[in-house]
C-alpha cells in the first residue's frame, strides 16, 4: 500500500526554529568592548535611543545598553533596559550578523515593546547600510590605487 503525501509529511523532520535567547556571548561586556564601539564613532539615532555599532567579524551580534541617571529613577531605567533587551532578543534573527552594538538611551517615558523593536530595527538597518557604503568606498579606493600603481609601472 502506498503512503499518501499527507502521511509522509508526518515523518519528515521539521526545520529547526530560531532560538530566541540572549546568551552571555551575545552581551557586550566590559569597558574595553564599549570603548571600542564608541571609538568607531558610527551612530544612528532613532527617537529616544541612539545605536552605535562596529563590525566585529564574528557571526553573532553582541548588544550592550548604556543608560544614565538622567533617564529617571532606577525602576524606570531597569524597565527600559528590560524592554530593550527583550526587543533585541525577539528581533535578533532579522538583523545582519557580525556587529557589536551599544544602545544609548536618552531621557523619555518607557514605551511599549513593539515601539522599541521598531526603533532598534530602523537604527540597526541604517547603521548596517552606512557600514556597507563605507566598505564599498574603501574597496573602490583600493582598486583605484592598484590601477594607478599599474599605470605608473
Amino acid at each position: 500500500m502506498r503512503r499518501s503525501a499527507r502521511a509522509y509529511d508526518l515523518f519528515m523532520p521539521l526545520p529547526a526554529p530560531h532560538r530566541y535567547r540572549l546568551t552571555r556571548e551575545q552581551r557586550l561586556r566590559g569597558q574595553n568592548a564599549f570603548k571600542h564601539v564608541f571609538d568607531a564613532n558610527m551612530r544612528k539615532d532613532a527617537g529616544p535611543i541612539s545605536v552605535l555599532g562596529v563590525p566585529s567579524g564574528d557571526k553573532t551580534i553582541r548588544f550592550g545598553i548604556s543608560i544614565g541617571r538622567r533617564v529617571g529613577i532606577a525602576a524606570k531605567r531597569n524597565r527600559i533596559k528590560r524592554l530593550l533587551r527583550e526587543a533585541f532578543r525577539l528581533t535578533q534573527h532579522d538583523w545582519p550578523a557580525g556587529y557589536d552594538l551599544v544602545c544609548v538611551v536618552r531621557p523619555h517615558e518607557p514605551r511599549i515593546l513593539a515601539e522599541y523593536q521598531r526603533l532598534l530595527f530602523n537604527a540597526i538597518r541604517s547603521l548596517h547600510l552606512e557600514w556597507e557604503r563605507k566598505k564599498e568606498k574603501a574597496k573602490k579606493r583600493e582598486s583605484e590605487k592598484a590601477k594607478n600603481k599599474e599605470d605608473q609601472s
